[in-house]
């Protein structure tokens, strides 16, 4: 996507710190948005600042609890759209058991954190604006060791009809990515990852995995 599609928009993407979150802040400053990176660590959100020149600027607006994102849109104000892509690393088969502390945390950043933001953002998004949410692809084709991750992609799926049908007419919709090469993989190691990118890729009909930059021309659009 070319030109000033978000010209004197202001876009807030929560997780846009790394991965497919900085590549939809890199896009959108690039056709003309106002971005504030929003992170649960100022230290991210701090390096891409200093890599830019673009109109962008980082806020630490994630927390475990989220009850600071209350305060924390107050003093943002009003903006055009919201961008949820925040997530850790990605724990499948017997790293994350059915009920255990890692899985909880899975809904916690992926689930409540998203429907935390989605409360305390609403009402500052102004009119013809949006939100983009983030699911995945281990919803609707999952495989063996992945109930906690497809648990949670339903789960966004259900939200975003749900919120869409809430919000009216602000815009609610989520990106549901496949295997991407960003940093949510770096749990595994270098072998491993390239292996699954390379299996997974051969599955595809492109032969290849996603690139956070592709995926992020989804959530402009």
């Amino acid at each position: 996507m070319q030109g000033n599609h978000f010209q004197d928009k202001r876009v807030v993407v929560l997780g846009g710190s790394s991965g497919i979150g900085l590549e939809v802040a890199n896009q959108a400053a690039s056709q003309g948005a106002s971005v504030v990176i929003a992170s649960s660590s100022a230290e991210r959100v701090q390096k891409p600042l200093n890599q830019s020149a673009e109109k962008r600027r980082g806020r630490r607006l994630m927390s475990q609890t989220n009850e600071p994102l209350q305060p924390s849109f107050s003093k943002l104000g009003t903006f055009d759209h919201l961008v949820f892509t925040a997530g850790d690393s990605l724990q499948f088969a017997r790293s994350c058991r059915y009920g255990s502390p890692r899985a909880r945390h899975a809904f916690e950043l992926r689930y409540w954190a998203a429907l935390a933001a989605v409360k305390y953002g609403r009402s500052h998004i102004r009119k013809e604006g949006s939100i983009v949410l983030t699911t995945g692809i281990a919803g609707q084709r999952p495989q063996k060791g992945w109930v906690i991750a497809a648990s949670v992609c339903g789960t966004i799926e259900a939200l975003t009809r749900a919120l869409a049908v809430e919000l009216a007419p602000i815009r609610v919709n989520a990106v549901s990515p496949g295997v991407v090469r960003t940093n949510l993989w770096q749990s595994m190691t270098a072998a491993e990852r390239e292996n699954l990118y390379e299996s997974v890729g051969k599955s595809l009909p492109v032969g290849r995995v996603g690139e956070a930059h592709e995926i992020a021309q989804a959530y402009l659009f």
